[in-house]
This record gives C-alpha cells, structure tokens and sequence, in this order.
C-alpha cells in the first residue's frame, strides 16, 4: 500500500467517482474525475478485454456483480484515497463484453508521478482482490468458464 502523503488543497484524499456500469466507460470522465490544480501527475488505468487467457482464445467475458458491489467499490477506492491523501475514481463494467472494450477504469492524482502510480496500482490490486464482480469468460470453441467465481 502506497504511504499517505500530506493533504493537499483541491478536495485530495477523497473518492471522486465509484460506480458499477453496465454501459461503455469513458477514461475522460474518470480522469476528470481527479483533476485539480495542485495536481502535477495523473495516472489512469483502463483494464481491457483481452483476446486470450491462459493458452485459450477468448471470443468474450460477461461481467456478473453482487447487490452490492457499488458498495464495495467505494470502500476499496475511500482505503486508498485515505491512506495515500490523494483523489481516487474508479468505474467497473458489468454485462456482456467484447475483446476490445473497457472493463474498467481508475484514476488518482498526485502532486508527483510516482505516487500516483503507486496509488492506481494499489487500488487496481484492492480492487480485483475485494470487489464482488465475477467473470465468465467465452472462448472461441464455445466453452466457458466463471474466473474467480468461488472463494
């Protein structure tokens, strides 16, 4: 976990966007989210759908999400916004998904770069790692397989 950094002006340590969609996401709006004038570095991260996994080749991914997965969201984003002081936003797509699209999107902002960085990458982690939103993947030879889906 990325160290707290002091308070900044600008509204810094607070969860500026946490929302589950079911629509295509714009990077622009979860970036603008962070934005601020004593902000000199912002990093965005957009998780992709990718055309492969684990030696097979995938042709799609639905995303499932728990009642209350919106809920954990915002937890995941407030952890990280409160223990690095920064500004987070993080969007994640549920529904039925191409190779290609966005899944999901997070942004924080930082006076310098390398906390930023830190920071995006943490509440990525916390993100995979505490939200309940499952994933079944469709591979081309018309299997599938729920990913993450127990536990």
């Amino acid at each position: 976990m990325p160290e707290k950094s002091a308070q900044h002006p600008g509204g810094s340590g607070e969860v500026r966007l946490a929302e589950i969609s079911d629509r295509p996401l714009e990077p622009a709006v979860v970036d603008a989210a962070v934005r601020g004038p004593s902000f000199g570095a912002v990093v965005v991260f957009t998780g992709l759908v990718r055309d492969h996994d684990s030696g097979q080749a995938v042709s799609a991914l639905e995303y499932s999400a728990h009642p209350q997965a919106t809920r954990f969201l915002r937890e995941c984003c407030a952890a990280i916004a409160e223990s690095t002081g920064l500004p987070v936003a993080a969007v994640h797509r549920v529904g039925e998904l191409a190779v290609g699209d966005l899944a999901i999107v997070t942004a924080v902002a930082a006076p310098h770069r390398a906390q930023a960085f830190a920071a995006c990458s943490a509440l990525v982690d916390r993100i995979k790692h505490e939200v309940p939103i499952w994933k079944r993947q469709m591979f081309t030879d018309g299997m599938s397989e729920w990913v993450n889906a127990c536990g």
